[in-house]
């Protein structure tokens, strides 16, 4: 009987050997970025990942066969696209029907919406939801971080991934919950840095090279505000307007607006107050509202004054100047005018990161797909194609969460002059500081900007100014306010 039983035990283990061969996706020398190859072993850690916590072992998960739909809720169509391209690339991995729920932020519905379907539960809640750096700390440390599921559970072998792939630190710090689990990494790096003008720059310095015109602007803000004036002199405004600086100074800052909490006014951030009173004191800029016409003008070089630069992540070219610059070719409006370089000092700016539903009912396929958009750092990932423009006809060269990808593919742009701009956004990433954000973000930094405004306006003090602020903070959050 005995040998009878180990007869057939060992036919099982061929039997799954000879499986294990089939039907999966081709990796490269076969490393763990095949959403199918996750083994369950323990995995060692370096120093920079010791917050993943002392349980290193990758779940081993299955599926509920009787679940037929694949529920996401997201602001925008680009992540459900991704899950489009997932299951057209690989139908045997994922046999569920697609039901998106896309509802955008503009007007602060789409939090509300996700919190109910995350609250209720049941065959309509997400999957798998898309959190952007204005609100993302609420659900992976704040008040809705307990329906996110660990990717560890998912099955995705997290701290060799993240090695492997060489992922943004800022980004992971963004992901990882209180208890020191990832559970949301995002597809983007959005590491900023300073995008200029070439004709400008030629015109006030002889030179265009970026290697030069960051020791010009930078760093620190002294040498940024000796470059203001040169400009200036010349007839031009170095930024559009405060909003431009606002966002190196938010997230280069070393405090939340929240700490323990109590509302906190980290000096980098009051420090605002001063720089954006300077700029608009000494005509450094055209004093314009982000996101208004005026805005949009200066990147046509059509404002009041012609406008040297902007601070931003490679989103920012690829969906805003690109698309406002008043032409499609070299040579039409301001297009091919503009380079990179490092920025005075290091910041992100927005991004989206990907969460799983603590209650799925389908931990491996969402596993599979998450670790595709984030981790998987072959030519085979959403990674390779979103950093080289392959994902779709009309796609962009965008930069990527993976420092490993970016650090292969081809950065190079027309609309930057041919200029590789991995070669700037690849240290980008790693200069940024993912441990400033609060779940409070989108409703501060509003008030914040506005007092700022009043301000400098001479509507106000600086201090009336702080006092108003701090105000507005007391009545409409929770938040001690000393």
């Amino acid at each position: 009987m005995k040998r009878i039983i180990a007869l057939f035990l060992a036919c099982l283990m061929i039997m799954s050997l000879a499986l294990t061969g089939c039907g999966k996706r081709n990796t490269k020398d076969g490393s763990a970025t095949d959403p199918g190859s996750n083994t369950g072993q323990n995995t060692d850690q370096e120093d920079n990942n010791d917050n993943q916590g002392d349980n290193n072992e990758t779940a081993t998960v299955e599926d509920d066969p009787s679940v037929k739909t694949f529920n996401i809720y997201a602001f925008t169509d680009e992540v459900p696209n991704m899950i489009k391209k997932f299951k057209e690339l690989y139908p045997d991995e994922f046999p569920y029907e697609i039901k998106e729920t896309i509802i955008a932020t503009t007007d602060g519905l789409y939090q509300p919406a996700l919190d109910q379907a995350l609250a209720n539960g049941g065959s309509d809640a997400p999957d798998l939801y898309v959190a952007e750096a204005a609100f993302v700390i609420k659900y992976t440390q704040g008040d809705a971080s307990q329906y996110a599921k660990p990717y560890k559970e998912l099955g995705i072998d997290v701290d060799n991934l993240l090695k492997e792939a060489e992922i943004a630190p800022y980004t992971v710090d963004i992901g990882t919950n209180t208890d020191s689990q990832v559970v949301a990494l995002a597809y983007q790096s959005t590491g900023g840095a300073f995008i200029y003008r070439r004709s400008i720059a030629k015109d006030v310095w002889g030179t265009d090279d970026p290697e030069v015109i960051k020791g010009k602007i930078g760093p620190g803000w002294d040498k940024f505000f000796e470059a203001a004036e040169e400009l200036k002199q010349k007839g031009y405004a170095i930024i559009s307007g405060d909003g431009d600086l606002w966002h190196a100074v938010e997230n280069s800052s070393d405090q939340g607006w929240v700490v323990d909490g109590k509302l906190t006014i980290d000096p980098k951030r009051e420090e605002f107050f001063d720089l954006s009173k300077k700029l608009k004191d000494n005509n450094y800029h055209n004093d314009t509202v982000d996101w208004q016409d005026a805005w949009f003008a200066d990147m046509k070089g059509v404002g009041e004054k012609e406008v040297f630069g902007f601070f931003g992540p490679a989103w920012l070219i690829n969906y805003t100047l690109h698309d406002n610059c008043g032409g499609t070719k070299v040579g039409e409006g301001t297009y091919g005018d503009w380079a990179v370089c490092e920025p005075p000092i290091g910041f992100f700016w927005g991004g989206s990161w990907i969460l799983a539903n603590k209650d799925t009912k389908i931990p491996k396929t969402l596993g599979k797909v998450i670790e595709w958009i984030t981790l998987d750092s072959s030519e085979n990932g959403l990674q390779h194609m979103w950093a080289n423009g392959t994902f779709s006809e009309n796609s962009a060269k965008d930069t990527v969460a993976s420092g490993t990808v970016m650090k292969r593919s081809d950065g190079e742009l027309d609309f930057l002059g041919g200029q590789n701009m991995f070669e700037v956004f690849v240290p980008a990433g790693e200069f940024a500081n993912g441990k400033n954000l609060t779940q409070y973000d989108e409703t501060i930094n509003k008030v914040w900007r506005e007092q700022v405004r009043e301000y400098t306006a001479g509507n106000k003090s600086k201090e009336q100014a702080i006092e108003d602020f701090k105000q507005d903070v007391r009545d409409n959050t929770d938040l001690i306010v000393e």
